[in-house]
């Protein structure tokens, strides 16, 4: 029994040594060149990548590029692709690329270049801009596109915006309760925009007809002081009064001026001029032509500037609201502008355009006064 079991040992050891000899020994060999080889071919690579700046796919990086250094911080990827899609916007609008800086500048105050999904109250996006303030939905706020295409839209209706100091033309778009934040951002803007833009340097386009000279367009011939000039604007149902001047506030005057100018144009539903407006579109335009942006319709631009208190203390250029023909005092369809002296001047309907009204016949419909020009301190100009 003791001679057996011994053979029988010996017998089992030698076979695990020759299966180990066999089997295992090369897989261990194999597994150590292969080790070796993968080990030097990842210290190729590694040396490779890095002599040649290769970033993995996971690494911050973007059509507008990789994290760079511009100015004094560190720019994302992220928000240098939100930066030239505002760049090439303006490009494909063959707007100048004044514009494209005044825009980058803009979005580097309001949202640092990133599209943001919040904000202050239910400001969006890149411009933090507000649906309940006529900018859009929240859908298409937060297209970096939509939203570049909004800007320009405002900033071109700026007579005079490519002139304008730095950070005014911005601040006129925005409205911003920090005006003195977007002409700091400009040197930089300026850089990024040099980045991205593509071919020469674009002019300026053309003033749109009702932003040229508005305050020579004012014609009072039709009443109001004798002037130079006529015109055979109908000014039904009523005339300027004799005794009619412009407000000394350049504000109000710019606004007002051009209100006046657009007497007996068409009323087009959804206008916003040259040559045709409706009721807010006309208000947006004429506060536009002061170089201050509002919001694009009556339900919004009821909330813009400040509210006034009492038809006693109206100045010209005060948004008056009425219900109209689809409203309610509580929901105010209709807008006006106080022009001064007694009159208002509104985008009636479409049967009828623009035209002067009796602020008497307005008074006791209106529901709502807001005031544009904030700052000035001007007595209530009847």
């Amino acid at each position: 029994m003791g001679t057996a079991g011994g053979v029988k040992t010996a017998l089992i050891a030698g076979i695990a040594l020759a299966v180990y000899l066999v089997l295992v020994m090369p897989a261990l060999l194999l597994g150590t060149v292969f080790m070796a080889t993968q080990g030097s071919a990842i210290g190729v690579t590694a040396a490779a990548e890095a002599n040649c700046g290769f970033q993995h796919p996971l690494a911050d990086f973007g059509p507008g590029g990789s994290t760079q250094h511009i100015g004094n911080q560190q720019w994302t990827g992220e928000q240098l692709t939100n930066a030239q899609t505002i760049v090439t916007i303006a490009v494909r609008r063959t707007l100048p690329k004044r514009a494209a800086v005044i825009a980058v500048s803009a979005a580097m105050v309001e949202s640092q270049l990133r599209n943001l999904s919040y904000g202050d109250r239910d400001s969006l996006g890149l411009f933090q801009q507000r649906p309940s303030q006529g900018w859009g939905s929240r859908e298409e706020i937060l297209h970096p596109p939509y939203a570049a295409n909004t800007f320009y839209d405002h900033l071109i209706a700026l007579p005079g915006w490519h002139t304008m100091p730095p950070g005014v033309a911005a601040q006129a778009v925005q409205r911003s309760g920090f005006p003195d934040r977007y002409a700091p951002q400009e040197p930089v803007a300026a850089e990024i925009v040099a980045r991205y833009w593509q071919g020469p340097d674009n002019p300026v386009p053309p003033a749109p007809p009702g932003q040229t000279s508005p305050m020579q367009q004012v014609n009072l011939t039709h009443g109001g002081c004798p002037d130079q000039g006529g015109s055979d604007l109908p000014l039904d149902p009523q005339k300027l009064p004799n005794d009619f001047q412009l407000p000394i506030d350049p504000a109000q005057s710019a606004a007002v001026s051009y209100a006046l100018a657009q007497l007996g144009k068409p009323y087009v539903w959804g206008a916003t001029g040259p040559d045709a407006f409706d009721c807010s579109g006309l208000m947006q335009a004429a506060w536009a032509n002061a170089g201050v942006g509002i919001s694009r319709t009556t339900t919004t631009q009821r909330h813009d500037g400040v509210a006034v208190g009492s038809l006693n203390q109206i100045q010209p250029g005060d948004l008056l609201f009425i219900p109209g023909s689809l409203g309610s005092p509580t929901n105010p369809r209709h807008v006006g502008m106080y022009a001064g002296h007694g009159v208002v001047v509104n985008a009636y309907d479409s049967s009828t355009g623009v035209i002067l009204e009796t602020f008497d016949a307005w008074a006791p419909n209106v529901v709502a006064i807001r005031r544009i020009a904030v700052g000035g301190d001007h007595a209530p100009s009847r």
